[in-house]
């Protein structure tokens, strides 16, 4: 899948999750930090490629996105897999305590939501021909459907007029039906 709609199906994502499971609390700068960190999490798998948009981001990134080829060896190993999710679940629950002050930013909420953009990045690339090495380091690509002739080929027309729309489509047919619950989520930042 493109750098789009990993950003698109992780957003997707997101407002799924916080109306079935809203939080109790959400000021400004939390909400503000959990959609940029639900972007950053729909790019992290991606940062074994030097070409990922993550990289643009950082200073000196296109030194760093090369040598971290190098150190991958390929594009979708670890960090597309059960591993990588869980070592960087770990990374986040150590570090963002750390990094926020949770008097601003709640960093389970940033959590949580870098980590439901990383699950959406495996999601949707689990659709492409190539499918995720969930189980790495055994050589086996997960894919849906498991027939790999029917998946998506990245970047092509399917994704791009497809999959990309629906889930625009999606989203406006999900903020619509669940308008009630995401208000009361909104009003929380006014409280």
């Amino acid at each position: 899948m493109t750098a789009r709609t990993h950003d698109a199906f992780a957003f997707a994502s997101l407002v799924t999750a916080v109306a079935y499971y809203p939080p109790t609390t959400l000021n400004l700068y939390t909400l503000f930090a959990a959609l940029i960190g639900n972007i950053i999490g729909a790019l992290i798998p991606d940062m074994d490629s030097a070409g990922n948009r993550l990289w643009d981001l950082l200073p000196g990134g296109d030194g760093l996105g090369k040598f971290a080829r190098r150190v991958f060896y390929k594009h979708r190993t670890i960090t597309h897999s059960l591993v990588g999710l869980y070592l960087t679940y770990r990374l986040l629950d150590w570090g963002l305590p750390k990094i926020f002050n949770s008097n601003f930013i709640d960093p389970k909420l940033l959590m949580i939501s870098i980590m439901i953009g990383y699950i959406s990045h495996l999601f949707a690339d689990s659709l492409t021909e190539e499918g995720v090495p969930l189980f790495f380091p055994i050589n086996f690509n997960f894919g849906i459907p498991p027939i790999k002739k029917v998946r998506i080929k990245t970047g092509g027309w399917f994704e791009n007029l497809v999959i990309l729309p629906g889930v625009g489509i999606y989203l406006v047919w999900f903020i619509t039906t669940h308008r009630e619950v995401l208000i009361r989520i909104f009003a929380l930042i006014r409280g």
